[in-house]
């Protein structure tokens, strides 16, 4: 018989070590030969990436050698950082960022560069003896430069340069039969997903490049994922439609192969993503997004054929190997993990799990898909979790607190994948909302464009309607309303807590305070996404200000949890630092914490179970009621606003 307690105080089955220890992020899926290889982000090794192979015979075994960190920091978000060519595994490492052949002595191929780490290669393709990559070149405090470049896997020779000039490159893909090199172009102001360009070239004798040319992209299209059918004819994915679909470059020009309003990609924030990967005979494995949910399918002669599954959410990172389709998949109530699918009946087995441990079912909560009215006449979308725990239930007549997801990019989007975050507030009582803002992918172009210049308007209308949505449906507490986000999510949940008076507390990680200092100090890669999602510097520099939550502090009247990595490249420290002290000055309650050796997202075991109790913590002493979990308490700032009845 369930016991009844109020929501929030359950004792939950999803311990705040689970959070870490359990959490195995599983990453770039690729096959090769009679193996298949993926990485594995471990947070009870700090947060180390190790390959892992998989055979019939051996199972998952490292092939990243103790102490080896396979991580590439070119973007600063990486992606692309490991290749196989004739079973050999070539790998970046993420101290000094050069490229290792693998082995129990890992040797280097790339030379040591000049500047620390300042030599960075990603997204590997191989001819022959060669290796041809992005290399991305840091020399002070110089703007990076970005290019591509062949070099031995023998390591004996310098990287030869081979495209350069434009600021970007993504994608070098060779052809089946090693005459043709395509890749992926793009200038700033643009992010990948608004205006790319493909293009391809003839290799020549030596293997130089002949002449270029551009085969689809420009300043309103969206290109990527190149990729070569068995039978050597290049396929990409365009939005050229207002949806990604997949195309075939043909003797007389470009085909779609199944034009449709959904999305058959990812926007590709990392190196390295493959929505689509072809069987020997070439038809197309390939995944699509609708309204939230991932699709696996087999496209064949323009017929789309389901894939039979119970996975709702697929990894970027489909691949075909022994007659298989290897995915990364899940969905809610199911943890992701490396699985084999048998294409013709759907029948799946998992190799890899991200969680170790089982999970009461009892005790997850199912989401529902949201469609809700928001400003402009429009809708916007959400998953709903509400709290679920086979051990408890609520007195009657009470209401959850709810906690509001804003998920970080912005151009990204959050899934219905099983996650640990998630399941961690609704096991103990809180219901959760991950909210899909105008901005997010998933739902064709001109949803993806509603935050165009609508950065911290659009998102946060669409966040504080899921909350209101949800309390006059009856099933939220309005009283006791939290939201919380990570960097741009961060943003997001710092402008909604200034601007508008609906949430009761938040939780920025790394998020951003001051949109101008983000748009002058961020990396390369977002140097210039602030034109696109605010306006361009300086003409548009009131709008910055505008809305800049660190600017309107007199607005605040609500407490706020800031947690920053000491470490991050993407969203500097400062940001968290000026909050704080507007914070501060205000008098307004609040708590901040900092993570040594963590960087734009936390990693390391111990730091994500310090999160995970600072957030749960503050959000208790804030709705006044006592969580079940014994808690390390964290300093609380002005902690007399929050009124005696409330600390204890």
């Amino acid at each position: 018989m369930p016991k009844t307690a109020p929501y929030g105080t359950w004792t939950s089955p999803i311990t705040v070590s689970m959070r870490s220890a359990g959490g195995i992020r599983l990453e770039a899926l690729t096959a090769g030969g009679s193996a298949v290889y993926w990485t594995e982000s471990r947070p009870a090794e700090g947060g180390r990436s190790v390959v892992v192979m998989w055979t019939t015979e051996t199972g998952p075994s490292d092939v990243s050698p103790p102490g080896f960190n396979s991580r590439t920091r070119v973007h600063e978000y990486g992606g692309g950082a490991f290749g196989v060519h004739r079973g050999v595994v070539y790998s970046s490492r993420f101290e000094d960022q050069r490229v290792y052949r693998l082995g129990n002595d890992p040797i280097p191929i790339t030379p040591e560069p000049d500047v620390e780490a300042g030599e960075r290669y990603a997204d590997f393709t191989f001819v022959g003896e060669y290796l041809v990559c992005v290399r991305e070149r840091h020399r002070g405090n110089r703007e990076p430069r970005n290019e591509l470049v062949r070099l031995p896997i023998d390591g004996d020779g310098a990287p030869e340069v081979i495209v350069t000039g434009r600021d970007f490159y993504a994608a070098p893909r060779m052809s089946p039969d090693g005459t043709q090199l395509a890749w992926i172009e793009w200038d700033h102001p643009n992010m990948p997903w608004d205006a790319t360009e493909l293009m391809l070239a003839d290799i020549g004798t030596g293997g130089a490049l002949g002449s270029v040319s551009g085969i689809a992209g420009g300043p309103d299209e969206s290109v990527f994922q190149p990729a070569w059918s068995p039978d050597g004819r290049l396929h990409f994915v365009s939005d050229r439609t207002g949806w990604w679909n997949l195309y075939r470059l043909d003797e007389g020009g470009v085909t779609a192969r199944f034009p449709a309003d959904v999305d058959f990609g990812h926007p590709p924030w990392i190196f390295g993503f493959r929505d689509y990967a072809f069987m020997p005979d070439g038809r197309i494995v390939c995944q699509y997004l609708r309204d939230g949910f991932s699709h696996l399918a087999i496209l064949d002669d323009g017929a789309l054929s389901p894939i039979e599954s119970t996975f709702t959410s697929i990894d970027p990172s489909v691949c075909i190997g022994e007659g298989k389709v290897w995915v990364i998949a899940g969905s809610s109530d199911d943890p992701t993990a490396v699985r084999s699918i048998d294409p013709s009946s759907g029948e799946s087995a998992t190799i890899r799990s991200s969680l170790d441990a089982p999970i009461e079912p009892g005790s997850l909560s199912v989401p529902e898909a949201i469609e809700f009215p928001t400003t402009g006449d429009r809708t916007a979308h959400a998953f709903f979790y509400p709290p679920r725990n086979a051990s408890f239930v609520a007195p009657d007549g009470e209401l959850s607190p709810l906690v509001l997801f804003s998920h970080g990019g912005p151009t990204s989007a959050t899934t219905s994948e099983f996650k640990l975050d998630i399941q961690f507030f609704t096991s103990r009582g809180f219901a959760v909302v991950d909210v899909n803002y105008g901005g997010s992918t998933g739902y064709g172009r001109a949803y993806r464009r509603r935050l165009n210049g609508m950065w911290g308007v659009v998102d946060v209308d669409d966040c504080v309607a899921a909350a209101q949505y949800l309390a006059a449906r009856g099933v939220v507490d309005p009283q006791r309303m939290a939201i919380r986000g990570g960097s741009a999510g961060g943003y997001t949940t710092l402008a909604a807590l200034t601007f508008r008076d609906v949430f009761a507390v938040g939780a920025s990680y790394f998020g951003v305070a001051d949109l101008r200092a983000l748009a002058e100090n961020t990396h390369k890669f977002e140097s210039r996404y602030l034109d696109g999602m605010v306006g361009p510097l300086p003409e548009t520099a009131d709008l910055y200000e505008q809305r800049s939550p660190v600017f309107h502090a007199d607005q605040l009247s609500c407490p706020i949890i800031l947690l920053q990595g000491l470490d991050d490249l993407v969203v500097l420290p400062e940001q968290a630092e000026m909050m704080a002290r507007a914070l501060d000055a205000k008098g307004i309650p609040y708590a901040y914490v900092l993570f040594e050796g963590e960087g734009h997202g936390f990693r390391q075991a111990a730091n994500i179970e310090r999160a995970a109790e600072a957030e749960l913590y503050f959000f208790a002493k804030v709705f006044g009621f006592e969580p079940a979990d014994d808690l390390t308490p964290v300093e609380i700032h002005n902690r007399a606003g929050l009124g005696a009845d409330r600390i204890k």
